[in-house]
């Protein structure tokens, strides 16, 4: 044990120091496109065309993007295509922006439950890459505790509806029920494509285009998957210790 503390003290806090300053390590997030001036039209058009997800769009001289239904294919920025144009590709996690809703105010956490907060995460019917980089929040580079951010099982004692996934059939009762559950106020933080605009999953016979459709969506976080920081992002969003990064909601930029 004595060992242990020893080589604690010598090693120091490896925490990320996020949100106290940007994080700059190297892999801590895949970057995303962004909306890109592209002079040639028909080229432009062609880029757009190799999105599976429709998430590009011409908007007169450039190549938008609607980050809620990008899937990080990089078919748009990869150069084993025979178009001269790319998307450019920008750095940075803080990704996550307020969605519209109904009476703001009447769901605001407000700053008691700024270092004091639980959370439930749900899967909507995620494939699983969004669950595995939440479950990073817990580790102990990220730390999450450490911002007073808490996971718990219950969402009679949560605040914040982590939700990914398209919002299957099969998941709309227990959503329902899960936020339903919740006291107020509270909020609802939907992370990844799939939870946003169905990602490739959805809308379909079998899934939703998004859990907007059941519940209403307080924090948006575009990303497939969005990376933890990202994710930490839209938490400290929700708490309002953030400001939010532009819209991501589905069909915009």
């Amino acid at each position: 044990m004595t060992k242990w503390v020893l080589k604690g003290l010598r090693t120091g806090i490896r925490s990320t120091r996020y949100p106290t300053a940007p994080e700059t390590a190297e892999g801590v997030s895949p970057g995303r496109p962004a909306t890109t001036p592209i002079a040639d039209r028909e080229a432009a058009a062609r880029l757009a065309a190799l999105c599976p997800t429709g998430a590009l769009s011409l908007a007169g001289d450039r190549v938008a993007v609607a980050q809620a239904r990008c899937v990080h294919c990089f078919r748009c920025a990869r150069d084993d295509h025979d178009e001269p144009a790319r998307i450019h590709w920008e750095a940075g996690y803080e990704w996550a922006s307020e969605a519209e809703h109904i009476d703001a105010a009447r769901r605001r956490l407000g700053r008691a439950f700024g270092r004091s907060l639980h959370i439930r995460f749900l899967d909507a019917g995620a494939c699983g890459a969004c669950m595995s980089e939440a479950r990073h929040l817990n580790n102990p580079y990220y730390n999450i505790h450490r911002l007073g951010f808490f996971m718990t099982p219950s969402p009679r004692a949560a605040d914040i509806l982590l939700v990914a996934g398209p919002l299957t059939d099969a998941m709309r009762l227990p959503l329902r029920k899960t936020y339903e559950a919740m006291p107020t106020p509270k909020r609802v933080v939907a992370i990844g494509a799939c939870a946003l605009s169905g990602g490739v999953f959805g809308p379909s016979f079998a899934s939703a285009g998004g859990v907007g459709e059941l519940v209403p969506i307080d924090v948006v976080v575009p990303g497939c998957p969005p990376p933890p920081l990202a994710i930490l992002h839209g938490l400290l969003v929700a708490v309002e210790r953030k400001p939010p990064a532009t819209a991501a909601r589905a069909g915009e930029d």
